[in-house]
């Protein structure tokens, strides 16, 4: 049976028969893989523990019929040990792979920087960043922006998303993509604080010291501003997100 090897973080498990389970991987080179991993419920298993969600892998799968086949797997970190004990932190990292899974939607297809992204992101929720540790918050919504940029739906925070007139503009639409203009501006558009707009915009970027002076109610509206951006995007909300503590 043919094989091959890849770096994955494990998103979520199911059930399967009485003693198997089905696990869906989110990898570095094959991006998203469900495989069958045989034995693993038995209390005999050694590679149970390995295949939980928030695990980033070394993992061998053999080629399968509809689902491949777990035939190896080693373990890189462990993050759901240390995010088990702060519930903030575990519910931002669940709402971090439900987000990876809807994204990458195609199996079998590469797609490196939304697993670069989420390891990146387990990261930072458990180690912080180069010059300190970072308000939960302010992790999650760097990683929502940022995936959905990846994946095609990157918001302006400056120029008008509709005509591209440029900005800055007052008025914010997560139907329209971003910011919008005065001509532009549908129904239902709110006011952010332009504080909160630049706060949003070094989240997208990544710059991580731009963030370090934002105030509880920027980031607080920064979020909220994240939540309906992401919610829009993704056509149905992510049932992980009405757990996080903001």
């Amino acid at each position: 049976m043919p094989t091959y090897r890849d770096e994955a973080v494990v998103l979520r498990t199911h059930k399967l028969g009485e003693a198997d389970r089905i696990i869906t991987f989110l990898s570095r080179r094959h991006g998203k893989v469900r495989a069958a991993a045989r034995g693993v419920r038995r209390t005999s298993s050694k590679f149970g523990a390995r295949l939980e969600p928030f695990t980033h892998v070394d993992v061998q799968f053999a080629n399968g019929r509809s689902l491949e086949i777990v035939a190896q797997v080693e373990s890189i970190r462990a993050f759901g040990e240390p995010l088990s004990r702060d519930f903030s932190r575990w519910t931002a990292g669940q709402v971090m792979l439900e987000t990876a899974d809807r994204l990458v939607t195609e199996e079998g297809q590469p797609a490196v920087q939304q697993f670069l992204l989420l390891v990146g992101a387990l990261r930072v929720l458990n180690e912080g960043t180069s010059d300190g540790p970072r308000e939960t918050s302010t992790i999650l919504d760097s990683y929502l922006l940022r995936s959905l940029a990846v994946a095609g739906y990157a918001p302006t925070f400056t120029d008008c998303a509709k005509c591209g007139a440029p900005g800055p503009h007052r008025a914010f639409s997560p139907a329209a993509g971003g910011v919008v203009c005065g001509v532009c501006r549908p129904p239902g558009s709110v006011q952010p604080r332009p504080a909160t707009l630049a706060y949003l915009t070094a989240l997208l970027v990544g710059d991580w010291p731009a963030t370090r002076d934002a105030t509880p109610e920027v980031i607080r509206e920064g979020s909220g501003l994240t939540a309906a951006f992401t919610t829009w995007h993704l056509e149905r909300g992510l049932r992980s997100l009405s757990h996080v503590e903001r």
